[in-house]
């Protein structure tokens, strides 16, 4: 049987759909290796949003090119093989293929094509494309993600998304719910639902929040976590939702970009400063107890002194419980790239360096008010380090508890002893502490 070997950049959104292409190369007989020699097919699904990730990808087709022998396809898919398109074919020689994210169903033959000698790229955008009938291939695991929206029509000036998803779309409430019904028949407690503007979800006759609530109705299912919500997409039913659905967890990632008005009116933004703090405060209304992490961008164009202070008060008054925090990334093709008053780097970076300081400050303090607290966690497997469990509580807090590997996959409880300001360790209590005593 043929094998592929499949790496995976970026987002949440990229893992589901590597799980995707497995599951439509399975069907032909495809079997996965983590060998790179062994492989007949090698693709890496790639990551457009920043320039550095892109570069990343590059540096790597050069590595493995060197896996080529007769008869062995490269390709390259995903996000930046749809911005790049046919142009990545002459950039790298020894490409063969570069396929967008709706194009997937057609690997095989365009495989056999390139087997055969021929290079081809397929970008086009297909509205209608979901993969419903296409079952994902991936391990049985406690927590799985679920694609419920494909492409994105917000077009914030900053963003390649749009040129890279396409159109926004969304998947049946009756497919997304007939997924994660499978997957729970294989060991699945926790789905994330996955969508650019997740909370924009609607598919003609269901919004969000009717999802929300069939998905957390499912039997089986213990916790419902989605991302990315876009901020002003909040809406009372949503939130209604979130705060009557058991399962739906007590995190929401809030991408905010900047504290500043201007900036965000630049950014094509669709919400004031003064809107996402309302929306924080309905949130944590509707959710008492809820964690917010977000997104932050430094150094757009134009961006003053004055315009970073408020994306620093903001973070104070907010008090996010941790923050993704990038440097501007100009994207080929989008609009903010014809913006002329550009900031110098090194005084972006000096920002980004406050910025980090400041979140991790933040965080701590938050995190310091939860030691001795009591929480349930998710224990999702071995730490990279120390020898100890990591586990994942409803708001989305990571603590380290020493237990044994028949834990991994379960739910349990535990106290939060100390924290780094980032990570929890933890003790087990009640019936898991006089069980592993």
């Amino acid at each position: 049987m043929p094998r592929i070997y499949l790496e995976t950049y970026g987002c949440q959104m990229n893992v589901a759909d590597s799980e995707l292409v497995s599951g439509v190369l399975d069907r032909e007989g495809y079997v996965r290796t983590d060998d790179p020699t062994e492989a007949d097919v090698l693709l890496v699904n790639t990551c457009a949003v920043r320039d550095h990730a892109e570069q990343r990808v590059l540096g790597r087709m050069g590595e493995l090119k060197r896996y080529k022998r007769p008869g062995v396809v490269l390709g390259v898919i995903g996000c930046m093989a749809q911005r790049l398109g046919p142009k990545l074919l002459e950039r790298v020689p020894q490409v063969d293929l570069v396929i967008g994210p709706d194009g997937y169903r057609g690997l095989p033959e365009l495989i056999s094509r390139a087997r055969a000698g021929g290079r081809t790229a397929d970008v086009e955008f297909r509205s209608w494309e979901h993969y419903e009938d296409v079952p994902p291939v991936r391990p049985a695991a406690a927590s799985s993600f679920v694609t419920v929206q494909r492409g994105c029509d917000y077009r914030c000036t900053f963003c390649v998304v749009p040129m890279t998803r396409g159109p926004e779309r969304s998947r049946t409430l009756e497919d997304v719910v007939g997924e994660v019904t499978r997957l729970v028949a294989t060991g699945t407690t926790e789905v994330t639902l996955l969508g650019q503007t997740v909370n924009s979800y609607n598919d003609g006759a269901h919004d969000f929040a009717d999802l929300l609530r069939a998905v957390g109705a499912v039997a089986g299912v213990r916790r419902v976590r989605f991302t990315s919500p876009y901020p002003t997409d909040f809406t009372d039913r949503v939130l209604a939702a979130m705060a009557e659905t058991v399962a739906v967890c007590e995190h929401v990632h809030l991408p905010v970009q900047s504290g500043s008005s201007r900036v965000l009116r630049r950014m094509l933004r669709r919400y004031t400063r003064e809107r996402y703090l309302a929306v924080v405060d309905a949130l944590r209304a509707a959710v008492p107890g809820i964690a917010l992490s977000t997104d932050i961008i430094v150094g757009f164009p134009g961006e003053t002194e004055a315009e970073f202070a408020a994306t620093l008060s903001l973070v104070e008054q907010v008090g996010f419980d941790d923050a993704y925090t990038f440097k501007y990334s100009a994207r080929e093709g989008t609009p903010a790239v014809k913006l002329t008053d550009h900031v110098p780097d090194g005084v972006a970076g000096e920002r980004l360096e406050r910025l980090i300081a400041l979140v991790r400050t933040v965080a701590r303090r938050r995190n310091m008010a939860l030691v001795g607290t009591t929480h349930e966690v998710l224990v999702e497997g071995r730490a990279r380090r120390g020898g100890l469990l990591q586990a994942r509580t409803r708001n989305n807090k990571i603590a380290l508890v020493d237990g044994p590997d028949g834990w991994v996959g379960t739910y349990r409880h535990v106290r939060l002893t100390g924290t780094t300001g980032s990570t929890f360790t933890a003790w087990p209590v009640g019936e898991e502490a006089a069980v592993w005593a």
